[in-house]
């Protein structure tokens, strides 16, 4: 025999009903739910957000930046024509992530707002923030924690070093990844950098520093072999120089001492040293103009970004808004006690 289908009908009205005879009680638990909600909102810290937008320079010929361009419109991200840098815009996200980079900030001197006090960024991070409610709990099993643990000792001479991070030096580093973000437009590689903090002057003065350590990460890595061809020449250009003064100091000895001789093997012996002297000369010419290319080649290599949108100090904290949390906490209070009724009388308006 064939089993038969259980359907499972729901009265609206039986609903509304019991809601209706119910109508104190959800309001109680409605109002309570939003009153909650307001004061975890006043305990929580209010959140500023400044943005840093900025524009790579395009590499490649005019072509295969058109190529490029048509495909990005498709969705697509092709490489054509560019340096084959490891760095493009794509991976500044990735880098921005990094351990490596996000140490770098920890030196940073930032002031708060109101009252002028400055620190660095790690102290700041580490000893003057504001905990959230939520925050509190896990903040005590960490002091409970710390009680059977041993603190790591860290030499006065302590240098951060990127690969090997102290628990404190972790945990700030990780704080500091979750309060920035950047992210690219695959069409137009424009980078938009974003810092949150509970200071507006912090999050400002935070933003523009991430700008300008990222350009200059960027820039050491586009220029690291130019600048290394750079101090190379440097060095050949010292030693043609020093050879060529030695050179002609030689020369001008020989000739002031011998200036009223006419014997060949004096002569020479001038001829010998003025020989010398013009091919150091030759070669010292030679190596200023490679030092002159390599100077410009470092210059060439340097990338050049746009400032589209500069730092600011937010005057409006990007938190949401009270008004908000009030009205979601009203309809969670709502729900709650809407749904312990229907559980109670479920058989009443469930009909199978």
């Amino acid at each position: 025999m064939e089993e038969k289908k259980k359907i499972i009908d729901i009265s609206l009205i039986e609903v509304f009903r019991i809601l209706k005879t119910d109508f104190r009680k959800v309001c109680i638990y409605s109002c309570t739910a939003g009153v909650i909600g307001v004061i975890l909102a006043f305990a929580t810290p209010k959140i500023y957000k400044s943005t840093v937008i900025l524009a790579p320079e395009e590499s490649g010929s005019s072509f295969s930046g058109s190529l490029s361009s048509l495909a990005a419109m498709v969705g697509m991200n092709m490489k054509i024509g560019q340096t084959g840098d490891a760095l493009y815009p794509e991976i500044y996200p990735d880098l921005m992530g990094s351990t490596g980079f996000v140490v770098g900030m920890f030196p940073v001197t930032v002031t708060k707002n109101k009252t002028g006090e400055t620190y660095t960024y790690f102290d700041y991070l580490d000893k003057h923030q504001k905990k959230a409610f939520y925050e509190y709990p896990q903040d005590w099993l960490k002091q409970v924690k710390d009680l059977f643990t041993t603190e790591e000792k860290v030499p006065a001479d302590h240098k951060v070093n990127p690969k090997h991070l102290t628990k404190k030096e972790y945990d700030v580093a990780k704080n500091i990844m979750g309060k920035i973000d950047c992210s690219v437009d695959k069409k137009t590689n424009v980078i938009t950098i974003e810092v949150e903090d509970q200071d507006p002057l912090i999050a400002a003065t935070v933003a523009d520093s991430l700008q300008m350590h990222l350009q200059r990460t960027i820039t050491d890595y586009r220029t690291k072999k130019a600048r290394v061809d750079l101090e190379y020449m440097q060095k050949l250009f010292d030693e043609a120089y020093k050879e060529y003064s030695k050179a002609r100091q030689r020369y001008a000895a020989f000739g002031d001492s011998y200036s009223n001789l006419k014997m060949q093997s004096y002569v020479l012996k001038g001829d010998e040293l003025e020989n010398e002297m013009q091919l150091k000369y030759t070669i010292y010419q030679q190596v200023v103009e490679q030092l002159q290319l390599a100077k410009a080649k470092v210059q060439e290599r340097t990338p050049a970004f746009t400032i589209v949108q500069e730092a600011t100090v937010p005057v409006k904290h990007s938190s949401r808004p009270k008004i908000v949390t009030l009205i979601i906490w009203m309809i969670l209070g709502f729900l709650l006690r809407a749904g312990i009724l229907l559980w109670r009388n479920r058989q009443s308006f469930i009909n199978i």
